[in-house]
């Protein structure tokens, strides 16, 4: 009796572990279908999907950055609508030229307004994932790179389009402002913002060395506010052939810090002895490249600068007396630190944008207009003209 009731047990405990394999083995293969048919569903022949599903892969590509978790999609154009908005890309839409390409102004079907950014390329995973990394780079002084384009072995950015143009365009180019409205106090909130946009880059993990910054790469909206343009786009240039004319070479180099000029050595005091020439430019409201009455160029005029005595012959005629002495001193001695030969006493671009909110409220408390304490300050859209 007690054999037949053992027999009975052990059957039916076998039978209920095969029933208990039969269905985790059930389980298994339909789990199995639905993530191929997951995969399948979701298969794209865009780059940046592929890449999204290799983070391996992504890491190596970008040197060991990671996308922050809330980082929005870098949006893949296509060319017909990039076509679009240019108008196929019309020489009346061609708003410039850069180390990247052509740049045209396009208009999207959803009404944005757009910089793009042409060159010829063949279709290339990791130009897409730089692209993903540095449209997820979203900062109030920083131009905002929205997405791309790969066909046709062309390849496209697509930036925010910044209405009122270049700061080195007003300084400079064909469309100066009149002297009385570009005052040193509406250059200093210029300095300030370009200051901030570049610090948010070099507290980034890890820290993004612009590279190219100049003040041709230094844009303001029509609400006065500046923004940093074309970071981390050497990033992007890889093999292609960036040669300009030697006059647009030679004025760029005058931007590169001597250790780069040297032995091609980026960094971020490479970055902030960019800014310290941007800042020279911005004072003395001319090229860098030019001559003081000295013979020297203006960089090598302020890296020999020593006291206020023959501060006439660099600051900007234009800026008349609106301007105090002693803040104006204090500008000239920040930007004389910040193209120091030496990479080691340049200070942090955190630093510098202390010393410029510093030197800003200063010239505000320094500064009386029609009476009152506070400086009057015009609005971007009325400081700035712009044909485009």
């Amino acid at each position: 009796m007690s054999r037949t009731l053992a027999a009975l047990l052990g059957g039916a405990a076998g039978a209920v572990a095969l029933v208990g394999i039969v269905i985790i083995f059930l389980w298994f293969c339909l789990s199995h279908k639905q993530s191929i048919s997951r995969t399948s569903e979701s298969g794209s022949s865009d780059p940046s999907v592929q890449v999204g599903r290799n983070i391996g892969a992504e890491l190596s590509l970008t040197g060991g950055r990671s996308l922050p978790s809330d980082s929005g999609e870098a949006r893949r154009f296509t060319l017909e609508e990039l076509a679009l908005a240019t108008k196929n890309f019309s020489d009346i839409n061609l708003i410039g030229k850069g180390k990247f390409g052509d740049v045209y102004k396009g208009l999207l079907q959803d009404g944005m307004i757009v910089a793009i950014k042409k060159r010829p390329g063949a279709p290339s995973q990791e130009f897409v994932v730089e692209v993903r990394y540095l449209s997820s780079i979203q900062h109030r002084n920083l131009v905002s790179l929205l997405g791309y384009c790969q066909e046709n072995n062309q390849q496209m950015l697509v930036y925010e389009y910044i209405p009122n143009g270049s700061v080195s365009s007003h300084l400079n180019g064909a469309s100066q402002v009149s002297e009385e409205k570009l005052e040193f106090k509406h250059r200093l909130p210029i300095a300030l913002g370009a200051a901030k946009g570049l610090a948010h880059l070099h507290t980034m993990s890890p820290p993004l060395v612009h590279k190219n910054f100049k003040t041709a790469n230094v844009l303001v909206d029509e609400n006065f506010i500046a923004k940093v343009a074309d970071a981390g786009i050497r990033n992007l240039l890889g093999k292609v052939d960036v040669a300009g004319p030697s006059s647009q070479m030679m004025a760029d180099s005058i931007f590169l810090a001597p250790e780069v000029r040297e032995f091609g050595r980026f960094s971020e005091r490479s970055d902030v002895y960019s800014f310290g020439v941007f800042l020279l430019e911005l004072v003395s409201g001319r090229e860098a490249m030019q001559s003081s009455e000295s013979d020297q160029s203006l960089v090598e005029w302020v890296q020999s600068y020593q006291d206020s005595s023959n501060l006439s012959t660099i600051i900007d005629h234009k800026l008349g007396s609106s301007y105090t002495a002693e803040v104006m001193k204090e500008f000239i001695q920040l930007t004389v630190r910040c193209v120091d030969p030496s990479s080691q006493r340049r200070p942090a671009m955190n630093h510098v944008v202390t010393e410029l909110d510093r030197i800003l409220e200063k010239e505000r408390s320094l500064t009386t207009i029609m009476g009152e304490g506070t400086p009057i300050f015009t609005l971007g859209s009325q400081l700035f003209t712009t044909s485009r």
